[in-house]
């Protein structure tokens, strides 16, 4: 992958291209964005830079490195990621080589995949997945030997917040005395959550979500929607090209209608409909009820913001936006606090596999005694 097959981020680019041309890779950059942010998709174009025999503002993509990156096998760049640990692996060498087969054929088939993704990939849904103390010895293991073929040794540790603690520790010492050239790229979608020591031996590179525009012109190259239809899209995936992409195919078309509805029967407090709503809830896929929750929060902000008389920003339109007007005349402040917990807790508790049915029949249930205080 190079930079110009990422869109937008052009300033993060900018700076990551010349810090290699004047020389200063720093040996340790925490590559920190919002879930959602490509930040893995940089990191991997930042280590095909590095690599490159050729490399101008870009790299070539057509050099020997150039095409053992672009199928994620040179052999100085290694990945640490999280996966499931298999208690009943007899082979543990065996299992290292497949997941990593694993993981370079995901990076090919879902180059924007996320975390959820990846465990759906290779098939650890059900199980935590994280980066084991093992793998911070594989760390210590891999960087003991000399660069095989380029200037420089590229470890990517992908997520590494879901790190065991053990493991954290294991790498504080090669974070601080790494070997000559090597260069250790962390991409973390939530880096308030890694440990003070590894934060104050990286260089943090912020890499934003998209921007609105950046958005919209990528899903019209990439999907044969109008641009009612893209609009609409770039205004629930606030910069999330992933979520953006899959919004194509899901049925979002109808989460005005139906969350409209829901909030309508909470107020009304009939309970018999709510019932009926979360056995429809209840049938959708993971990925619909995961995007239907997220539509759901964008709709409180909306009200937020309504509240706020700062309407300028509303991102809503034509009916979305007049139901936003209704509804925020019998919400308040404190009212949409206390539904987007609840809203975002559900999110929690579908994510760890709960019933859909009974998550949902309590969440409209809660959101109707606030809505519809007795």
């Amino acid at each position: 992958m190079r930079y110009q097959d990422i869109p937008g981020l052009s300033h993060v680019k900018n700076h990551l291209v010349k810090s290699v041309q004047s020389g200063k890779v720093h040996h340790a950059q925490l590559f920190s964005g919002k879930e959602g942010a490509l930040n893995l998709q940089l990191a991997l174009a930042y280590a095909m830079y590095l690599h490159c025999e050729n490399r101008t503002q870009d790299a070539c993509g057509t050099c020997p490195a150039c095409l053992k990156s672009v199928k994620h096998v040179h052999p100085d760049t290694h990945f640490v990621f999280p996966v499931s640990n298999i208690k009943n692996e007899k082979d543990a060498e065996k299992f290292k080589a497949e997941i990593l087969k694993q993981w370079r054929s995901f990076l090919l088939e879902e180059p924007i995949g996320n975390f959820d993704d990846w465990t759906n990939y290779y098939g650890g849904e059900n199980k935590q997945a994280i980066i084991s103390k093992e793998s911070s010895r594989d760390i210590i293991r891999n960087l003991a030997l000399r660069p095989f073929e380029s200037l420089f040794k590229v470890m990517i540790i992908w997520k590494p917040e879901s790190m065991h603690a053990s493991a954290s520790n294991g790498i504080l010492k090669i974070l601080e005395e790494p070997a000559n050239n090597t260069v250790f790229i962390l991409v973390s979608n939530a880096a308030d959550q890694l440990l003070p020591t590894i934060l104050s031996r990286t260089q943090q590179i912020k890499v934003p979500l998209l921007s609105d525009d950046e958005l919209e012109e990528e899903l019209t190259k990439r999907t044969e929607c109008d641009s009612s239809k893209i609009s609409k899209i770039v205004q629930q995936a606030e910069g999330n090209l992933n979520l953006a992409l899959r919004l194509t195919d899901s049925a979002e078309n109808g989460y005005e209608e139906t969350f409209t509805n829901w909030m309508r029967t909470c107020y009304e407090r009939k309970y018999g409909e709510l019932v009926q709503l979360a056995e429809e809830f209840h049938g959708y896929d993971k990925l619909d009820q995961k995007n239907f929750l997220n539509y759901s929060l964008n709709s409180l902000r909306e009200v937020i913001l309504e509240l706020a008389d700062a309407g300028q920003i509303h991102r809503s339109r034509d009916q979305e936006l007049k139901f936003v007007q209704d509804f925020s005349k019998i919400m308040s402040i404190p009212k949409v606090d206390k539904a987007t917990r609840l809203v975002n807790d559900a999110g929690y508790y579908l994510e760890r596999n709960g019933s859909a049915k009974m998550i949902f029949l309590d969440l409209s249930l809660q959101l109707s005694n606030i809505i519809n205080p007795k």
